[in-house]
């Protein structure tokens, strides 16, 4: 019984980008149903999966509060995993996309859990990161976008849902604060120690804005413009500076962190699939096809190793 519970003590809250992977995944899986005229199938699967896989971690995190509460406090206090929290925000955020067209009350309340949680855990990351006194340069890690770019998700279902003015609110918070952050990671990487194995895939966190933003622009401004074609880009130009390091990631000991490959990676998916769609560029719809090939084969290899880390009793333990 101490063993579980010290297993239960060491669950960590960035289990839950595991759920942004999947649903990145669903949602990308369903945006090629609509573009390429398929049956929606797989994508409700996988829906349900995610579904599934967030109330399982929901569920397990809670015990972890209601019997481990220091550890908790203390992942809450630590200057790394304070910013993973959000990933539970954010990942009602991504299961109310999910759901938008086969259940909109449902995806409605989601919205509005997700949104208030995510305000509250920016709120409470950002007066952390201002009145502090453990942060030092090294902390820093592109992590500490994920409070971030959950603003940035609002109104991606808000706006459908008739939260335009919300959606601008959250969305503002986003663009604003991401380059402020982008510009302390750049300082961090360039003139720091470099970042420790663990928290190198990390790195693809930095597609994730742009892309997230371009999709969320284009839902409240409702048409391609400069602005929208500047965001886009960006995510693009990430993607590939990131492609650059992939040896370097494939050496790497396989840890969580892997998963923030995945939903920065669904992220530009998407965006891709958004500018076919806005467009009728073919070579966006190829780029989109190797992109989701590339998403579909990272998925399937976190799962995977994901799987025979928690099997092999390599997850939970301490660091």
């Amino acid at each position: 019984m101490a063993q579980s519970q010290s297993r239960l003590a060491h669950f960590p809250v960035s289990f839950f980008s595991s759920v942004m992977g999947m649903a990145g995944f669903s949602i990308a899986i369903s945006k090629a149903e609509l573009i390429y005229s398929l049956e929606p199938k797989v994508s409700l699967a996988l829906s349900a999966i995610t579904v599934l896989l967030f109330l399982t971690l929901l569920t397990i995190y809670s015990i972890k509060f209601l019997k481990e509460k220091e550890a908790v406090i203390q992942e809450l206090h630590h200057p790394i995993k304070i910013s993973f929290f959000p990933t539970v925000s954010i990942s009602l955020l991504l299961l109310s996309i999910c759901l938008l067209h086969t259940n909109t009350e449902i995806s409605r309340v989601l919205w509005i859990l997700g949104s208030s949680l995510h305000l509250i855990f920016t709120l409470y990351v950002m007066n952390a990161w201002i009145n502090h006194d453990y942060f030092n340069i090294n902390h820093m890690n592109p992590a500490w976008f994920i409070p971030i770019v959950g603003n940035i998700l609002v109104p991606i279902s808000g706006v459908p849902l008739g939260y335009t003015d919300i959606s601008w609110f959250f969305f503002s918070i986003g663009i604003v604060f991401w380059p402020v952050l982008l510009t302390i990671i750049y300082y961090r990487v360039i003139f720091h120690p470099a970042l420790p194995g663990k928290l190198i895939p990390t790195f693809f966190i930095l597609i994730a804005p742009p892309a997230v933003g371009f999709l969320s622009y284009i839902q409240l401004n409702g048409d391609l413009d400069n602005f929208a074609r500047v965001l886009y880009y960006s995510s693009l130009f990430f993607t590939l500076l990131v492609f650059t390091k992939v040896r370097q990631f494939s050496k790497l000991q396989f840890f969580l962190s892997w998963w923030a490959y995945s939903f920065p990676l669904a992220a530009v998916s998407i965006a891709t699939m958004r500018m076919y769609q806005l467009t009728q560029n073919v070579m966006f719809s190829v780029l989109a096809i190797i992109l989701l090939v590339i998403l579909t084969s990272f998925i399937s290899m976190l799962i995977i190793k994901t799987c025979n880390a928690i099997f092999d009793k390599q997850i939970c333990v301490p660091e």
